[in-house]
This record gives structure tokens, C-alpha cells and sequence, in this order.
């Protein structure tokens, strides 16, 4: 019988945790779903001038917005997943079942677990889409409006036209062979860094792109190029000749890659090229630490939400979402102010964007041992303040309601 109970025990835990879990993933997906629907909307209106700038199809839309995803998941997982165990642990809290696992000798300390499991892989999962999937979107971002500008500027390309949609460069292509797609009889005029354009005369021609260099490229066959130079005309006869024009994408957030389109070795190896003292290595150098300074938080608000579901109750109302916003908006106040620090001052970039949840982790643990030994989450003055303040803005409100009535 004894050996009965304790296997029976031995599964308890598992039991619970399993409970637990279930009781904060249901909110956390609901919340997930809703922060992604509001993200969506926000880049969905400065999006659509870029659709409508290169009139693509349907199915290239939803390529390109899927490749901003993984920006949008590195905030919203986070926000979601407080979110969620703010919720869960709330729910639980309003039915007694906290209340029923203290009388049952299960501690606030023995409820850790499964929400840092859930924490933990959450962040994990934000980890990799930092490191891995946002440079991956960058990159097929970059290759997808290279080649829309490309076929943008290809169909501008009509016969008997001259074209002038390439800036300094005017193209005129007499006929276009539609099996091939070649171009016969070429005249190209390149006014690009000289006053006197060179014109080049070719019997074909074509384009193509070359998404490494970001070039679009007119190679002409069998032809001739006319350049004065300095009062002296030069005539160069060619087999084949290359025009490299460099594509202009829109200045945008979304078409423009730098340093989020790098891996993590290739942006530590420019740290090592541009010293790390050096204004350019330390901008690489905080691009680095960012990358992994949010998956992190992301663990420590998810851990600092168990305490703040916690602050509700029968007979209560239920400040831990309002808490959970507030805690939030402070972390990237200082998570910013990490950033402006990392830039302007001669602190250590490590020490300046790790600063917020270096402090965070204090506060969580603060927060942790204060609930798990029946004690207010702040201070009594500090709950005093805010009692106070929340009734100035009670008193504010029912004076608004009470003119509009």
C-alpha cells in the first residue's frame, strides 16, 4: 500500500504541471492571435503603397508580408506570452484553485516549474526567429523586390520607345524577339557621370539581375560605343558589352538591408574588422547583443507574470493585465534607453542593452519571493501611492462622465 501512494504521489507533480501548463498555453494562443492580428493592421496600410508601387499579384503579396513576419512575432510573442500567463494564472486565482493547492501544501515555488518550462521554450522560439528567421526574411525580402524591380523595369521597356525609367539611362529597342526575349537593334544613352552621354549601338541585347551585387544588368552583343572624351571622340567596337545599373528600391524598412540581414558571425566578424571601440563596430556590436537581449526578456516578463496573476482574487479586482501593460511599457522604455546608452556614451555595449533585464530579473525575483510569502506585491507606501493615484484618476473620470451626462 505504501509503495502504491508514493508511486501515486510521483505523479502528482506531473499531473499538476501538465494542469498548469494547459490552464496558460489556451490564453497564451488566444493573446498570440490577437497581438498578430494588431501588428498585421499596423504594417498592412505602409505595405500597401509598396504593393501598389509595383502592382504585384496576389500570391507575391503574401510572399513578401510573410518575410516581415518574423519581425512582428519578436514582439508579440513576448506580449503574448505575459498575456497569457497573466490570464491563466488569474483564472485559477478568481476560482480558489490557488487557494486549494496552499491547503493541499503546494507553495507558490512548486507552481515555478511549468511556467518556466512555458516560459522557456517560448523564449527559445524567440530566440531562433531572432537569429535565425528575421535575417532569412531580410535576405528573401531583398531578392523578392530585386526581382519585382527588375520585371518593373523590363515591361517599361516597349519597342520603338525610348525609355527613360532607368534615370540617366535612355534605351531604345527596335523589335523583341517574344521566344527569346531578347532585344534586336539596341541604342543605349548613359549620361551617368559625364556631361556628354556615351551612346552604344548594339544588333541584341538583354537583362538580367544579379541579386549579390543588387545590379541589374543590360548585356549588348555585337555593337559599337561612341564616347567623347576631353574633345576627342572614341569609338570602341564590341563582341560583348555589360551595363550595370545599380537598382534603386524604395527607401523603406522593408526593401533596405543591412545589418538585420547579417548572421551573427558575419556581424561578430565586422566587429573584429572595425574594432570594437570604433563608432561603426559598436553599432554592429548592439545589433548583436539586441538579437539575444529580447528573447531573454522575453523569459523574465513571461516568469514575472505568474506573481501578477496572483494580484487577483475573489473580492478583488483584477489589476495584473493593467500591471502586465505597465511592467511591459517600462521594459522597453529602459530597453531603449539601453540602446541610446549602448550608442552615445562609453559604456560597455554588453552592460548597456543588458541593463533592463538585469533589472527585471531583480524585480521578478522580488516580486516571486514577496507573493510566495503572502506578501503585497510593493511596498505598503508604494500601494499606498497608487491607491491614491488611482482614485484621482476615478474622480477625473466621473467628472468627464458626469459633464457628458
Amino acid at each position: 500500500m505504501l509503495t502504491k501512494s508514493m508511486k501515486s504521489n510521483q505523479h502528482i507533480p506531473l499531473l499538476l504541471y501538465s494542469y498548469l501548463a494547459t490552464e496558460m498555453l489556451g490564453p497564451f494562443f488566444a493573446s498570440f492571435l490577437i497581438m498578430n492580428c494588431i501588428f498585421f493592421l499596423v504594417k498592412l496600410i505602409p505595405f500597401l503603397d509598396l504593393v501598389l508601387e509595383f502592382d504585384i499579384s496576389f500570391a507575391d503579396f503574401v510572399r513578401a508580408f510573410s518575410y516581415l513576419f518574423p519581425h512582428m512575432l519578436l514582439y508579440s510573442i513576448p506580449m503574448a506570452a505575459m498575456m497569457g500567463i497573466i490570464i491563466g494564472v488569474t483564472r485559477l486565482n478568481n476560482d480558489a484553485e490557488i487557494l486549494a493547492f496552499k491547503a493541499c501544501g503546494i507553495s507558490l515555488y512548486n507552481l515555478l516549474p511549468p511556467v518556466f518550462v512555458v516560459s522557456l521554450v517560448i523564449s527559445i522560439i524567440s530566440a531562433y526567429i531572432s537569429i535565425n528567421l528575421i535575417p532569412a526574411g531580410e535576405i528573401a525580402m531583398k531578392q523578392l523586390f530585386s526581382q519585382l524591380t527588375k520585371e518593373k523595369i523590363d515591361k517599361g521597356i516597349q519597342e520603338k520607345t525610348f525609355t527613360a525609367a532607368l534615370g540617366d539611362l535612355v534605351v531604345y529597342v527596335e523589335d523583341v524577339d517574344q521566344a527569346t526575349n531578347q532585344w534586336l537593334n539596341v541604342w543605349v544613352s548613359d549620361m551617368r557621370g559625364q556631361k556628354t552621354p556615351a551612346i552604344t549601338m548594339a544588333q541584341r541585347g538583354e537583362m538580367s539581375t544579379d541579386l549579390s551585387t543588387m545590379n541589374v544588368g543590360i548585356d549588348l552583343y555585337n555593337g559599337s560605343l561612341h564616347r567623347t572624351d576631353a574633345g576627342q571622340d572614341q569609338i570602341i567596337v564590341f563582341d560583348n558589352y555589360r551595363v550595370n545599373i545599380p537598382l534603386q528600391l524604395p527607401a523603406s524598412s522593408t526593401t533596405v538591408v543591412g545589418i538585420a540581414g547579417m548572421t551573427m558571425t558575419e556581424i561578430m566578424e565586422k566587429v573584429d574588422d572595425y574594432g570594437r571601440d570604433s563608432e561603426r563596430g559598436r553599432d554592429f556590436l548592439i545589433h548583436f547583443h539586441k538579437r539575444l537581449v529580447l528573447p531573454f526578456g522575453c523569459l523574465i516578463m513571461s516568469l514575472m507574470a505568474l506573481p501578477l496573476g496572483l494580484q487577483s482574487g475573489p473580492g478583488r479586482r483584477a489589476s495584473g493585465i493593467p500591471l502586465g501593460l505597465g511592467f511591459f511599457i517600462v521594459y522597453y522604455v529602459l530597453y531603449t534607453m539601453g540602446k541610446t546608452l549602448a550608442n552615445d556614451s562609453q559604456l560597455a555595449v554588453w552592460f548597456a542593452m543588458w541593463l533592463p533585464n538585469i533589472f527585471f530579473s531583480i524585480l521578478t525575483a522580488a516580486a516571486v519571493y514577496r507573493v510566495a510569502n503572502e506578501k503585497p506585491l510593493f511596498p505598503e507606501t508604494i500601494n499606498n501611492q497608487l491607491m491614491i493615484f488611482r482614485q484621482r484618476i476615478e474622480k477625473i473620470q466621473s467628472r468627464r462622465n458626469h459633464k457628458n451626462a
